[in-house]
């Protein structure tokens, strides 16, 4: 009992806080998008996914980030084969042709969320080791090679939103370790060339009317643009303090398509107002802050990576869900960290709090 209170003691309750009031507030949001069509099994998978979160959270937080060491090949290897299982036996939605999920029953899982963290973790492990050698170009290409067939298994899946957070996560954990200048210079120029092959041969007639209608929703008002403009119109009627819980027109009359998933800030929006949409930001913001500060309190470069690339995870979901909202970036299929509805991301999204709440605990030795 006295480790148990020790361990209790060690916790950092501002990000657990963090995490709890937004899980919650979740559940809330989730229960308006979904009361027009009685969405009781979205609440129930929801509040189960968050409790089993909880769980695993304390459970993560115990576990001293550094053992992960000793089975990083093994959780790379089961990252690829879960994603090569998912390439030939997923399934997903006919419209955008993104095969990223296993259904057993009437359950959906999809385990590119878990990925994130194993890629999260060995990357992190890989680059600890390498980091006075990061500028060579072996080593460069060493570590490209353990993020690109994980990113490229997911390319392939046709899910390139979970794809782009792949990217955003290795970049700033690059940049964390060191990177030198020029080779970000050239990265970039490498994109920029990169884009016309992307465009006209990589890239899925979806995918290329995404960006267009992004530029312009009313290029296809009633089709793909149909979600940006309906998300926009219920951000803005919300003005400053909002239509009121469970009262926004957009919302309960159905106009607003995946409401309680990609949308849920329109929900946000229309709903709780100006107010509510910054407090509900601001949270979000003090979790991804919180973890760059664990990570440049811990004890090594380990822990400090993997709370950067969490860090780096949660503020790209963020960031790229708001602005599709509200129309500054092309619908992705990203969901809010915490907020939107999807059993397997709010799991995610609580065992990345437990990771990083393991570099916290384990700053120091504990006695247990």
């Amino acid at each position: 009992m006295k480790d148990l209170r020790n361990y209790f003691k060690k916790l950092d309750y501002v990000i657990i806080v963090i995490a709890a009031l937004l899980g919650m507030l979740g559940i809330l949001m989730i229960a308006s998008a979904t009361k027009s069509d009685e969405g009781s099994r979205e609440l129930l998978v929801q509040s189960m996914a968050m409790g089993l979160g909880i769980i695993a959270m304390f459970f993560v937080a115990a576990f001293d980030y550094e053992n992960y060491t000793d089975i990083k090949k093994y959780l790379y290897l089961a990252s690829v084969a879960i994603l090569v299982f998912v390439l030939l036996f997923g399934q997903g939605k006919s419209e955008t042709g993104a095969n990223s999920w296993i259904r057993i029953g009437g359950i959906g899982i999809q385990p590119s969320e878990l990925v994130k963290l194993s890629f999260c973790i060995t990357f992190s492990i890989h680059l600890s080791k390498v980091r006075e050698t990061i500028n060579t170009p072996k080593t460069l290409l060493q570590l490209f090679l353990h993020f690109a067939v994980l990113t490229g298994l997911v390319v392939l899946q046709n899910d390139t939103g979970t794809a782009l957070v792949f990217v955003f996560m290795f970049l700033c954990m690059l940049f964390a370790a060191g990177l030198s200048i020029k080779y970000i210079l050239a990265g970039v120029a490498a994109f920029v060339a990169f884009i016309p092959l992307a465009w006209f041969v990589l890239m899925q007639p979806y995918q290329r009317e995404r960006i267009l209608v992004f530029l312009n929703p009313e290029r296809d008002a009633t089709g793909a643009g149909y979600q940006v403009l309906q998300s926009k119109i219920a951000v803005g009627s919300g003005e400053f303090l909002g239509r009121g819980y469970m009262k926004g027109p957009q919302n309960q009359l159905a106009m607003l398509p995946e409401n309680e998933t990609d949308f849920i800030f329109g929900v946000i929006g229309e709903e709780l107002g100006f107010i509510g949409a910054v407090l509900i930001t601001l949270l979000l913001v003090l979790l991804i802050c919180r973890c760059i500060y664990i990570g440049l309190r811990s004890k090594n470069d380990t822990g400090c990576f993997l709370c950067i690339g969490i860090a780096a995870m949660y503020a790209f979901h963020t960031f790229e869900n708001i602005f599709m909202c509200i129309g500054l970036m092309p619908v992705t299929g990203i969901p809010l960290p915490f907020l939107s509805y999807g059993g397997s991301s709010v799991l995610t999204n609580f065992i990345a709090v437990g990771l990083v709440l393991s570099v916290w605990t384990h700053r120091r030795t504990l006695s247990f």
